[in-house]
């Protein structure tokens, strides 16, 4: 009898984004960090605080400061619209909401299907930028949320 020796299977680790839209970039966030999506849109100003700082809220006793991603990333501020959301997250010991244009979906990811991210893309500095996964439809910038929160402080 013989024996044909199968193919050695490499185990290919799977992350989980959650995406959403800042114009008409599509970025995504690793789901582990993400505590909600919330609608609370109405933020108490902060005098002093940077531009990138919309404010903070009030969520069920604990303060959480608003950041506009736009901002952040070299775009246009942020206009509410009926789809704007906090996308609610936990990054340093601090809760923070991210202001963005609209939520997408969640996508697994293998590891293996992440290319390393161009130096610019659509205008984003690559500093803050994990990776880009392409899908058929459109890409998706993997954002790396304590480079782009560090280099705000």
């Amino acid at each position: 009898m013989t024996m044909v020796a199968e193919p050695k299977r490499t185990s290919t680790e799977v992350q989980q984004f959650a995406t959403f839209y800042v114009g008409q970039l599509l970025l995504g966030v690793d789901i582990n960090i993400v505590q909600e999506i919330n609608r609370q849109l109405q933020v108490t100003p902060v005098p002093g605080a940077p531009a990138h700082v919309r404010g903070v809220i009030n969520l069920r006793g604990e303060v959480a400061t608003v950041i506009d991603l736009r901002t952040v990333l070299g775009m246009a501020p942020a206009e509410e619209t009926r789809d704007t959301r906090n996308l609610i997250i936990h990054s340093q010991a601090e809760t923070i909401g991210l202001y963005v244009d609209r939520i997408s979906d969640i996508l697994t990811i293998s590891d293996d299907d992440i290319s390393p991210a161009p130096s610019n893309v659509n205008g984003v500095d690559g500093r803050f930028i994990l990776g880009v996964h392409t899908m058929d439809s459109d890409i998706v910038v993997l954002l790396d949320v304590e480079k782009v929160l560090a280099q705000q402080n």
